[in-house]
């Protein structure tokens, strides 16, 4: 038989217990509780002392929990699959790094985390806009409009790794552009890798929830300015997961 334990999803800061409800990690309807010590509190659930896969399911039970929790408290998300023995070694986890919990809270107090991808629509749009721009490709297609085929080959492999070279700087300038705009509003930012070619931004901004209908506006006002070119995915309110991933050895 599997031994118990318990799961951990974040960290709030109430001294009072609290039931979140039967929402535990596993389909076993677990109640999700809080463990405390002093004014600080481990939100847990019961749960099998074993390796959770991660998968689809799994993590989005995980953070269900937390965005209930998120309801009513700032929370410090705990890494997924985090389990301790028991509850008291829960507290123990608590009384050992208390200041550090602590200070992250009030780190995190009233803060959002908001979500921006950027994707050019037209692609077709965006390679015009590259040979209009850059005087080198622009130069190299008239030459290579005036070559035979089977004089031309060498001219364009250096024309796609110049058009590639250009697309990779013009994404990055108008990435820029946009995030620069829209880090005026948070507190805190960073950017992820791109994916594919269409990708202009992928970014997160921790925000002040005083601050969030302000992020809002630069959103909407960024893409009706951008709306011919540019798709905006604005994802959120959420915890915040890109700036606090508590790493927890119980």
């Amino acid at each position: 038989m599997v031994e118990e334990g318990k799961y951990i999803y974040c960290i709030i800061g109430i001294d009072t217990e609290r039931n979140f409800g039967p929402i535990g990690i596993g389909n076993r309807g677990d109640e999700v509780v809080n463990v405390c010590y002093r004014d600080l509190s481990a939100v847990i659930s019961n749960s099998p002392m074993t390796k959770y896969v991660i998968s689809a399911e799994n993590l989005t039970a995980h953070e269900r929990v937390i965005e209930e929790v998120m309801k009513d408290y700032t929370v410090l998300p705990v890494r997924f699959c985090t389990i301790a023995a028991s509850a008291e070694e829960v507290r123990n986890l608590l009384r050992r790094r208390y200041i550090e919990f602590q200070n992250l809270l009030k780190d995190m107090d009233n803060k959002v985390e908001l979500g921006v991808k950027a994707f050019w629509k037209d692609m077709n749009l965006i390679f015009r806009e590259i040979a209009e721009e850059n005087q080198k490709i622009k130069g190299l297609k008239k030459k290579l409009a005036s070559k035979p085929p089977e004089l031309a080959y060498s001219d364009k492999i250096r024309l796609g790794k110049l058009v590639q070279l250009a697309l990779e700087a013009k994404k990055e300038s108008e990435g820029e552009e946009i995030f620069r705009v829209l880090r005026k509003s948070s507190f805190d930012s960073r950017t992820d890798p791109l994916s594919g070619d269409r990708m202009i931004l992928n970014a997160v901004f921790l925000v002040d929830r005083g601050q969030e209908k302000e992020f809002d506006n630069r959103v909407d006002e960024l893409a009706t300015k951008h709306s011919e070119r540019i798709k905006f995915n604005y994802v959120g309110p959420a915890p915040p997961y890109n700036f606090v991933n508590i790493n927890v050895n119980p």
